[in-house]
Formats: C-alpha cells, sequence, structure tokens
C-alpha cells in the first residue's frame, strides 16, 4: 500500500488516463498502412511518458525529495526499455537519475547497480557521446561523497571536469557543475582554500 501511495503522488496520477492507448492492443484485422501508423502513434506516446516520467523524477530529487522520485525515474526507464531496448545508451540517464534518487533514500546496493548499468552501456557504445561520460562519472563523485569515500569522489569528479572541459570548454556550465561538487567535497575536507578557490570558479 505504501509503494502504490508513493507511486501515485509521484507520477501515476499524471499518466494514468495516458496508459489507456499504451496498454490497449491494436486491433487485429488493420490493412498494413493503418498497423504502421498505429505502431507510429504509439511509440510517439511512449517517448512523450518517457519525457514527462524523467524530468518529473528529476525535479523531484532537484526538490530534495528522492523517495518521490524513484517510482518515476522507474516508469522512465521502464518505458525506455520498450522503446529503445535494454542496451541503449538512451537507458542512461534514467539509471543515473535512479542511482542519485537511490543514494538519497541511502539504498546504496540499489544506487551501485544502476551506476554499473549505466556504467556497462557507456563502455560498451565506443561513440558514447562525452555529456553522458561526463554525467556518469558526476555521478559516480556523489555517490563515493555520499558513501564517505572522498578521495575516490574527488578522483571522479576531476575526471567528470575533464571530460566536460575537453568537450564544451574550461568555462562552460558542464564543467562548472563539477567544480562546484569538487568545491563541496574539498569543504568536507576542511580544506577551505581549495574548495573556495572552486567555489570562484564556479
Amino acid at each position: 500500500v505504501g509503494h502504490q501511495k508513493a507511486d501515485w503522488v509521484s507520477i501515476h496520477e499524471q499518466i494514468c488516463q495516458l496508459l489507456i492507448p499504451i496498454r490497449t492492443p491494436l486491433p487485429f484485422l488493420l490493412s498494413e498502412k493503418e498497423r504502421k501508423h498505429g505502431v507510429e502513434q504509439l511509440v510517439k506516446r511512449q517517448k512523450y511518458l518517457i519525457d514527462l516520467t524523467y524530468h518529473t523524477a528529476r525535479e523531484l530529487v532537484l526538490e530534495g525529495k528522492p523517495r518521490e522520485a524513484l517510482p518515476a525515474a522507474l516508469h522512465a526507464l521502464r518505458f525506455g526499455t520498450q522503446v529503445y531496448g535494454s542496451n541503449s545508451l538512451q537507458l542512461v540517464p534514467a539509471y543515473l537519475l535512479l542511482a542519485e534518487a537511490s543514494t538519497g533514500v541511502g539504498s546504496f546496493l540499489e544506487a551501485s547497480k544502476y551506476l554499473s548499468q549505466a556504467e556497462w552501456l557507456i563502455l560498451t557504445t565506443p561513440d558514447c557521446s562525452p555529456a553522458l561520460q561526463y554525467q556518469l562519472q558526476r555521478g559516480l563523485g556523489l555517490f563515493c561523497t555520499a558513501k564517505g569515500d572522498l578521495e575516490q569522489a574527488l578522483y571522479h569528479l576531476a575526471n567528470d571536469v575533464y571530460v566536460a572541459s575537453s568537450a564544451f570548454g574550461l568555462k562552460s556550465l558542464e564543467a562548472s557543475g563539477g567544480y562546484f561538487h569538487m568545491a563541496n567535497v574539498f569543504s568536507c575536507q576542511n580544506k577551505t582554500d581549495i574548495a573556495n578557490s572552486l567555489y570562484a570558479e564556479v
């Protein structure tokens, strides 16, 4: 009951009516053209649901509500798998979001599994975009920070900054997030001078 209530509050209320046409099978006696059109409409609806559930989960995480974000992020992953398949890079953002939300509720084992899945998809795709690579490094850095493994966190966040600045430039917004999280880690280590220098960079 608790899970159902969390699911309803998080996302289900928003997507309940949208699920009906997706879960209704196409009529059997259709022409090839009608069937193709039906499949195209189905994929379009599923992509809309991926976008809606992902952004709802992202907002909830940013609002500091990781528990409420989990059901929406799980729906984003489920719809993403249906549309793109289980080995697609398109699933990486959902895995990273699930890892962040799981870390937020203290479920480190779950977070670790989601991060491993995202890392595996990135490593097995040679032409993976720098945007996904730096987001993975940031996710790993934040996970290590939450666990208290600050040296490992700095390693991943340094990789985050390296990849982001190589692809988008040293003064890019993409790189500034990595600097910010590194500053937080140095602050935890009482290395105030380094932390302040990085905050100034941000």
